[in-house]
């Protein structure tokens, strides 16, 4: 018999009395491994109560009571126009002929007393005589003097008044629209309506 099988019986015969360290041991093996531990008896585990500490809490400053506005703070001041414009608008309501620039619907128009408007739109629910007042304006002025707003002016510092004179239409419009390779042709046809407006009155109110 030789040797290796020798060696061979005589380990399965004899019983393993101990493992093999656990960095040759597979990784499912390393978990079952257990530790004893080692409780000294003469001392109970109740015997060592564990005691959490609370930090002291710093007392919080007590929260300032609601301050009351007075009635000075809550009223807000009233516009004023400022120094300049009080003093230059006599000067400026004192010359014969005026001019002003009105928006209608984010569109500015320059015109003067007596001026007709035509619209590039229709303005719907006005009807042929309705005075309209036109409350923005972004510049008013005459021949020596101009006020401009930011964007717009004080509308307290004047008065401008237009009639809807009526509406009127443009001639009927016929465009031919093709396509490339394509013989069929499309025929569309448009005609447009526009708002007519008269500037009735322009006047200008002294700065409060």
């Amino acid at each position: 018999m030789s040797r290796s099988l020798l060696r061979s019986v005589l380990e399965l015969r004899t019983p393993i009395t101990r493992l093999p360290p656990t960095f040759l041991l597979p990784i499912r093996a390393r978990g079952l491994t257990t530790t004893t531990q080692n409780i000294d008896p003469a001392i109970p585990p109740s015997a060592t109560p564990t005691q959490t500490t609370v930090p002291p809490i710093a007392p919080s400053k007590p929260s300032p009571p609601p301050s009351t506005p007075s009635s000075s703070q809550s009223q807000a001041p009233a516009p004023t126009t400022s120094v300049s414009v009080s003093e230059l608008f006599p000067l400026l309501r004192a010359q014969p002929s005026h001019y002003i620039t009105v928006h209608i619907y984010g569109r500015p128009y320059l015109v003067t007393a007596g001026d007709r408007v035509r619209l590039p739109f229709l303005m719907h629910e006005v009807l042929p005589g309705d005075v309209l007042r036109l409350d923005k304006a972004s510049t008013l002025g005459s021949r020596d003097y101009t006020l401009l707003g930011q964007p717009y002016i004080d509308s307290g510092l004047y008065e401008c008044r237009a009639t809807v004179l009526g509406v009127e239409s443009e001639p009927m419009r016929v465009k031919v629209k093709t396509k490339r390779r394509n013989r069929r042709s499309r025929r569309v046809e448009s005609k447009h309506r526009y708002t007519v407006l008269r500037i009735s009155e322009l006047k200008l109110l002294g700065p409060s």
